[in-house]
Parts: C-alpha cells; structure tokens; sequence
C-alpha cells in the first residue's frame, strides 16, 4: 500500500506524479538491500532485484530519464546500472548530491517538479527540498522518512524502485503501454 506521508495518495500527489520526467536514485538501501559482500580476495558484490531493473527499461521505453548518484564508486554499479540498464547519468563516489543534483538540473534543463528522487539514509536529506517528489524504501532512516512524499511499502533492493516507477507510469497513463506489449 501506498503511504503518503501516512495517508493515501491524493490528487495533489497524482498530479505531482504527471510532472515527473527524471528519477534520480540512491544506490545501497534503494536499488539494493544495502548489504555489501566482500570476497577473501576483496572483490564487492551486490544484489539488485530485477523488477527494479525492469521498471528501469521499460520507464526509459516510456520516456522517463534516469540517474544515479550514489556516495560509493564500484564497478558493480558501472557494469549493472550503465551497461547492462543504460542509465542516462551515473554519478559514483559523490560526497555532495546536492551539488551533483543542481548540475544535472542546469546540464538537461530540468525543473524541480519533474525530478522524482529516491533515497534511504541521511546522505540523501539535502536533495529533499530541491526535488519534486522525494521518495523512500519503507526500510529507510526516520530521518528521511519524516520528509519522504512517499514512503514505498517495498524495502530497498526489493522492488522500491519498481513501485515508484510504476506510481509514476500510472499516474502518466503510460503503464498500460508496458502491460500491452508483454500481452502480444
């Protein structure tokens, strides 16, 4: 179930979610659990769900754009997230989102009500107010759920992202075109 700053989405939110054009993303607690695996020999692994990196496509297919900013730099997140999922803007190893969220806004001309953003720790409290919508996995820090728009019922690296994205579609009449393709 959807929760709105613990209420039901309302119209006003439904016509938030229209606006959206770009979903911006934290990486560790939103596109994965947050757990981090490191091998006798150093080597990092993540998990990500693949309904997330569904969404993720099929959103691009619809017209959303996507990005990442995330405070840790990996390969995994090269590999899966650029290559693999094709995402228009990947940012590793930010100290400042903010900053990085401003320069993605000037860079592709983006205003404040189109950009939907999804984060889950307290790294993520500055973009909250530079946003249009600012979502949360329902695993997130009170911090951030006290100031999230929408607190998904997914957790993190379970299909938060998917939620979101889907909350967007929908709300843009567009999931429809998703459904229908996979029904051929």
């Amino acid at each position: 179930m959807l929760s709105v700053n613990g209420h039901k989405k309302g119209v006003n939110m439904e016509n938030r979610l229209k606006k959206i054009k770009w979903v911006i993303l934290d990486v560790d607690g939103t596109l994965t659990d947050g757990g981090i695996q490191v091998s006798n020999s150093g080597d990092y692994t993540k998990r990500f769900h693949v309904r997330d990196g569904f969404a993720i496509v099929e959103g691009k297919k619809e017209g959303l754009k996507f990005a990442i900013i995330t405070g840790r730099q990996t390969e995994i997140i090269r590999i899966r997230l650029q290559e693999e999922l094709k995402i228009d803007e990947v940012h590793q190893g930010v100290k400042n989102k903010l900053e990085v969220l401003e320069a993605l806004k000037i860079k592709h001309q983006i205003l404040k009500d189109e950009i939907l953003y999804m984060g889950d720790d307290i790294n993520d409290l500055a973009v909250s107010g530079h946003v249009g919508i600012f979502t949360c996995p329902f695993n997130s820090v009170e911090e951030v759920k006290a100031l999230a728009d929408i607190r998904v019922s997914a957790i993190g690296g379970e299909g938060a992202v998917r939620e979101v994205v889907e909350m967007v579609l929908k709300s843009q009449e567009k999931w429809g075109n998703i459904v229908r393709r996979y029904q051929k």
